[in-house]
């Protein structure tokens, strides 16, 4: 969610395709004052955890789609709020465990020559990154297991492209576009700028679109509905949960795109996948659903399942995964 206190000085983001081998986006805290039951009393730890035990999860899905069919497709999603800093806190493992075939990362914070090496053991995987030229703000990154058609970078519009906010990789039969969405910002100094994003990405996945289907994921930085928040009253006038972000994301769904979620799971409260690091909100689940898989309508009888990781740790967003069969 956090991108950082300073407008950063941007040139030309630079990309590159690793073969496969042997800020005024800053944000005020979201308000995270509730009533309810203390942490210790629900039998939860004290202090945000930062370690996941994966011998309790189960990363398998056997629900059928509405065809009656298994998931053939995995793609994960993670905001990892620093690569470097993810690899510290041994996010790797996840892709070990998740084994996704397709996994996009968003606020990398990684300029191109300072890629860590650790990220060759990813051997599986043809990788491909889009950075910002300032060190330590936004970028994207794709992993495939399949050999994308075609991949693509930026939304045709030089300025947001030279911060590293998206990956569009082709496949046979649908697009992945890999999303960093900007934060409207502390005080909402960027929400004119965010405004204009919504615009233009609209287009540009309208573009798409008109091809073949979309798979849309990353971190879309609103929570669409007062049920995607802890505290809908206390954050109306931040980033994240305005009025105008939350019609914008409302417009661009419209009748062509699905939260697919929200479709799979239209009443689920606490499914949150950020948590701010102050006030111990992870322990606390007071959370944001600011992470989404959208697929283009025609798509939504293809899923399987839409999994939010939420016992995965080691960012302050989590994980989610969409299942498919294709």
């Amino acid at each position: 969610m956090d991108e950082g206190d300073q407008e950063p000085t941007m040139t030309k983001a630079k990309t590159t395709r690793k073969k496969k081998t042997d800020n005024p986006d800053s944000t005020s805290e979201p308000k995270t004052t509730k009533s309810r039951k203390a942490p210790e009393e629900r039998g939860e730890p004290l202090q945000n955890q930062t370690d996941t035990n994966y011998n309790n999860l189960d990363f398998s899905c056997n629900k059928q789609n509405a065809q009656g069919n298994l998931p053939n497709l995995k793609i994960s999603s993670w905001n990892v709020d620093g690569i470097r800093a993810w690899l510290k806190k041994n996010g790797q493992e996840y892709v070990v465990h998740e084994k996704p075939d397709i996994f996009c990362l968003q606020e990398t914070k990684c300029s191109e020559e300072k890629i860590p090496d650790e990220l060759n053991k990813f051997l599986d995987y043809y990788s491909y990154w889009c950075c910002s030229e300032k060190e330590g703000y936004a970028g994207v990154a794709l992993f495939s297991k399949l050999d994308p058609l075609s991949v693509k970078y930026g939304i045709d519009n030089e300025e947001f492209d030279e911060e590293g906010r998206c990956i569009t990789a082709e496949y046979e039969k649908f697009y992945v576009v890999n999303v960093y969405v900007p934060n409207a910002g502390r005080k909402l100094v960027t929400l004119t700028k965010r405004l204009e994003w919504n615009t233009l990405f609209n287009e540009f996945i309208d573009k798409l679109d008109e091809k073949k289907p979309v798979i849309v994921c990353g971190d879309m930085n609103v929570a669409h509905n007062e049920i995607d928040l802890t505290n809908p009253k206390a954050n109306k006038r931040n980033a994240g949960f305005t009025i105008e972000e939350r019609n914008g994301f409302t417009e661009f769904l419209g009748e062509q795109y699905i939260d697919s979620f929200r479709s799979l799971y239209p009443e689920q409260e606490n499914a949150y996948t950020f948590w701010s690091y102050m006030m111990k909100a992870r322990a606390k689940d007071i959370g944001w659903r600011l992470d989404y898989f959208i697929v283009s309508k025609r798509l939504l009888d293809n899923v399987c399942d839409n999994v939010i990781r939420s016992k995965v740790f080691g960012s302050d967003h989590c994980p989610i995964t969409l299942f498919l069969n294709i």
